[in-house]
């Protein structure tokens, strides 16, 4: 149930409680952009290529990856210098698979709490 939203655009975009999207249709940069605000954080070129990259992985495996299968994804997406948890951890505050799956606007991990 959604308990938030955003507005973005003049459009409203629903967020659970934790800030997930309630409408994975409801992802673009902008909103990753806002969803970033809310954390702190200014996206970069290089998050967005790992958010770009993890939708991927979203679309191929229809779940969120927890944090090894994702830095291994990513290692194969885009590079060992940047498949690698210290480069992973260092862009997403240290809890790169869910804030990482909220920004991409996927689901969180089945495994994070």
């Amino acid at each position: 149930m959604a308990v938030s939203a955003l507005a973005i655009a003049g459009k409203h975009i629903e967020v659970d409680k934790e800030g997930f999207l309630v409408d994975l249709g409801d992802w673009s940069l902008e909103v990753a952009t806002a969803l970033a605000q809310a954390e702190g954080i200014t996206l970069t070129p290089a998050h967005e290529e790992v958010l770009i990259a993890l939708r991927r992985f979203y679309a191929e495996f229809q779940l969120s990856p927890a944090t090894r299968p994702l830095v291994k994804y990513i290692a194969a997406q885009l590079g060992p210098d940047k498949g690698n948890s210290a480069y992973l951890n260092h862009l997403f505050k240290g809890t790169p698979a869910k804030l990482a799956a909220k920004l991409a606007g996927l689901p969180k991990p089945a495994n994070c709490i």
